[in-house]
């Protein structure tokens, strides 16, 4: 893998259509860059983050899946200061309260970064995996 390639992508308030496409994106993305083995993670991992974004915040969101000579780091940009809680997924909450754990358990590295408004929510995959 040489050169460091990206996917950049602006995200329309409460437009969950726009997770099914950044998965084809960021599949083709990983695949173009000799990553196919890690793209059923990325893909999962990055709906988490972009779910999380559109759904909690009410407000767009940017997207951005940078494959360098190491690693897979994805980003979502928000704009609200809230922080996401990772929470313990309750039998009754059916689907909701698994994606930070999600994020948290597969990914080999994950944090928070606040900005002047908002925050960016993100997670990095080592190329070892692929």
């Amino acid at each position: 893998m040489g050169a460091e390639s990206r996917l950049r992508r602006r995200l329309g308030r409460a437009d969950l259509r726009a997770v099914p496409e950044v998965r084809r994106a960021l599949r083709a993305l990983l695949c173009d860059q000799g990553w196919p083995g890690r793209s059923e993670v990325a893909e999962l991992l990055t709906s988490e983050l972009v779910t999380n974004a559109l759904v909690h915040t009410d407000h767009d969101a940017i997207l951005t899946a940078t494959v360098g000579p190491g690693a897979l780091r994805v980003e979502v940009r928000d704009f609200v200061g809230r922080w996401p809680r990772t929470r313990p997924a309750e039998h009754r909450d059916g689907t909701h309260g698994r994606g930070l754990v999600l994020v948290r358990s597969l990914a080999d590295a994950w944090g928070v970064r606040a900005h002047g408004v908002g925050k960016s929510v993100w997670f990095e995959l080592n190329a070892e995996g692929a």
